[in-house]
């Protein structure tokens, strides 16, 4: 029989996470406070749960996406929750972004009730879970960790072992300082190209093996010349992260002055109403002097 896996959140990652594992022969429960959210996953092939602690029971690994410590922790502790119908060992795989200080906090209080704990967040967002090839940055200890890895196989193509617990979610948030400056960086160029005359699709195409090549540059140059603002990640999202990065240079005293300007574009996208748009929408910012920024119209998330 299948070892039983369970996952607390089905938002946009986590359905995307859990098609993946039905779709490669999981047995999965899944609850998440949106019923229709689960009922995607069930008519997909997972089984629904009444809680948390209903989706621990019986499973040998718990997976949490979701997008606050603070829901981590009610997730994990709270009423009706994983730790009530856990099993002495359960795995709990947390693949949310969270601080790195809250991570190693929850993960003491679970191994007082028996249970472990693998911080694997992730990047490459719902594209590369649909084909299994996230990337997975770990904490935890070696044998917990490749526990892990062995029931993340069929969504991931890069899982790499970063320490103890947390820092896996150092690393995440190390990933999305290269990402947020990424972002803003091929927005900037767009930006420049379109004022200047140049075609910005055909730039990824012109660049493409040369030094300012990237897979960021080749997937969203092109999104931003078109305007192209599906949604594979959310503008907000990234402010909790690059505030959680420079909270962490803070205690380091390590000075991030790109972050803090990419962090506050970030948020002042956020105030004008453009929180849980794409990354692609950061095109708003060079909307133009004395224009406002608009809400685009988006047909996914």
């Amino acid at each position: 029989m299948a070892a039983k896996i369970a996952l607390i959140g089905a938002g946009a990652m986590g359905g995307a996470i859990g098609a993946r594992l039905v779709a490669t022969g999981t047995a999965l429960t899944v609850f998440d406070l949106d019923q229709q959210k689960v009922e995607a996953l069930v008519a997909k092939g997972a089984h629904a749960a009444a809680s948390a602690a209903e989706a621990a029971q019986g499973a040998t690994a718990v997976i949490l996406s979701l997008n606050h410590a603070r829901i981590v922790e009610a997730a994990v502790f709270g009423p009706g929750a994983i730790a009530e119908g856990a099993g002495q060992g359960l795995l709990i795989i947390d693949m949310s972004s969270i601080d790195p200080m809250s991570t190693q906090s929850l993960a003491a209080r679970a191994a007082e009730k028996g249970l472990t704990w693998v911080d694997s967040p992730l990047s490459g967002g719902i594209p590369k879970a649909a084909t299994g090839e996230l990337t997975l940055m770990q904490g935890g200890t070696e044998e917990d960790v490749a526990r892990a890895q062995a029931v993340l196989a069929n969504v991931a193509a890069n899982q790499t072992r970063m320490g103890p617990v947390g820092a896996g979610q150092t690393t995440k948030l190390i990933n999305q300082v290269l990402c947020g400056l990424g972002f803003m960086a091929v927005a900037e160029a767009t930006a420049l190209a379109e004022a200047a005359g140049v075609d910005a699709t055909r730039i990824p195409q012109a660049l493409r093996g040369g030094r300012a090549d990237s897979a960021l540059l080749q997937e969203y140059m092109p999104r931003f010349a078109e305007r192209d603002y599906r949604r594979t990640g959310r503008i907000d999202n990234m402010v909790k992260d690059l505030d959680g990065a420079q909270e962490l240079a803070r205690v380091n005293c390590i000075p991030m002055p790109l972050t803090a300007i990419c962090a506050e574009i970030h948020r002042m996208l956020t105030a004008a109403g453009l929180g849980s748009e794409d990354q692609a929408a950061l095109m708003e910012y060079f909307s133009g002097a004395g224009k406002p920024l608009r809400a685009p119209n988006t047909d996914g998330g």
